[in-house]
């Protein structure tokens, strides 16, 4: 398999950067979207098996597939190579044409914009609910969820209009609250989310396979959860609104989600690909290099620079050769100054303050891109001493949120591109073996 980390040998310049980079590659390797399709998803006759469960197609009838997410162009290319023919069609939205795979052969794709909707984005919705529609009890129907969904399945009803949406998404940002908090106003936002597709392919058999990156694996908000019941309510979405003084929504009504079981009845959601399949692959690898590996969480959450303190942390406590493992996803509160960056660079960036000559931390995002084209950054002393070359001050950069600015010039970004895979954001932490 083609290495993912692009500058791999341009940041291995220390022997702890070499093994935090090949513990990542393996990170990247474990949840490639076209090697879990293959292992998860098998067609002998009119026998469809997917993640173990088989389900019987009718003799002739093909197979609808929709999706979207980060994993979706991917994903799909390789349900295209798996059912071939058998596939009757369907739209796919994504956020980038991964390893320009457009046109699909039997799908229709849409590039989307992320992480603000568009109307482009809208549009690809309508045309996604508009082929579910006609589908009957006989029909089969391929779901592809994946991180992104919530922000390419645009849909809105007038009043609210897509700029409304911008708007709501800016604010919720720059307040710092949750992707749970997020996604329980977004549901309530378009018709596609909260169980949306679902209601829209009723009454067709649906296989949702979910690609998930929200820490906790909750079903109701990967992608705002299009394809589950969904347990919020407009008044719930209320809450969170009041509770971040959201302005863009003032006097505005929001959507109440499909409710009625009929509409899941004959849906199944299969939780695909966790963060857990990569923080067990960087465990493997990380033994593999003679570290003690732990896997801490696979849920922090929280501001980045409190993240990078507690890794810090957790860090200098532990013995030499030690290697902590986290999955999860951060948040950045923007206040009034609002510079270029992601939330895995900030943290690398707040993590300068705490870190030792025997220490190193790579935050970084699965999907390879941290807000910016950088996927995440290195955090250690040669990272410091890059600073002191340019003499850049971390501090500054920091308060400015300028994580992306502060990389880029010293050379210690990791840049992989968009990888088409999407668990959350990572965090290799290590101590060296010869402390």
């Amino acid at each position: 398999m083609t290495a993912t980390i692009r500058n791999a040998e341009e940041l291995g310049q220390t022997p702890l950067r070499r093994d935090a980079l090949a513990i990542a590659e393996a990170a990247y390797a474990a949840i490639d979207t076209h090697t879990v399709l293959k292992e998860a998803v098998r067609l002998e006759g009119d026998t469809l098996t997917v993640a173990g469960h088989t389900y019987a197609l009718p003799p002739g009838k093909g197979v609808w597939v929709v999706g979207a997410g980060k994993s979706s162009i991917i994903a799909a290319a390789s349900l295209e190579e798996i059912l071939g023919a058998r596939i009757a069609g369907g739209v796919i939205i994504d956020v980038a044409d991964t390893g320009h795979r457009l046109p699909l052969k039997n799908l229709e794709g849409f590039i989307g914009t992320h992480p603000k909707p568009s109307e482009h984005n809208a549009e690809a919705t309508a045309r996604l609910l508009e082929v579910l529609a006609p589908l009957g009890e006989d029909d089969v129907v391929i779901a592809l969820v994946s991180g992104g969904g919530s922000t390419l399945l645009a849909h809105p009803e007038a009043p609210v209009t897509v700029a409304t949406e911008v708007a709501v998404f800016e604010e919720l940002t720059a307040a710092g609250a949750s992707i749970e908090e997020m996604n329980t106003v977004r549901k309530h936002l378009s018709k596609a989310r909260g169980g949306g597709v679902a209601a829209a392919a009723y009454p067709a058999q649906v296989i949702s396979l979910v690609f998930s990156d929200v820490p906790g694996n909750d079903l109701e908000f990967i992608s705002s959860g299009p394809t589950v019941r969904d347990d919020t309510t407009v008044a719930d979405a209320e809450a969170v609104i009041k509770k971040y003084h959201v302005q863009a929504l003032s006097g505005m009504p929001l959507l109440e989600t499909p409710k009625e079981e009929k509409y899941f009845a004959r849906v199944h959601n299969e939780l695909l690909v966790t963060n857990v399949r990569a923080l067990e692959a960087m465990k493997r690898a990380a033994r593999a290099r003679g570290y003690t590996p732990q896997i801490v969480t696979d849920r922090f959450s929280g501001k980045a620079h409190e993240i990078a303190a507690q890794v810090a942390a957790a860090l200098r406590a532990a013995a030499p050769g030690t290697a902590l493992l986290y999955g999860g996803e951060s948040t950045v509160t923007l206040g009034i100054h609002v510079g270029r960056g992601g939330r895995n660079q900030e943290l690398a960036l707040a993590g300068l303050a705490h870190i030792a000559d025997d220490e190193l931390i790579l935050p970084f995002s699965s999907d390879g891109h941290d807000n910016t084209d950088n996927a995440g950054a290195l955090c250690d002393s040669m990272t410091k001493a890059h600073a002191v070359t340019y003499a850049l001050d971390t501090s500054d950069y920091l308060d400015a949120h300028r994580s992306y600015d502060f990389f880029t010039t010293t050379g210690d970004a990791l840049i992989t591109g968009y990888t088409g895979a999407n668990v959350s954001d990572l965090i290799i932490a290590l101590k060296s073996t010869s402390a």
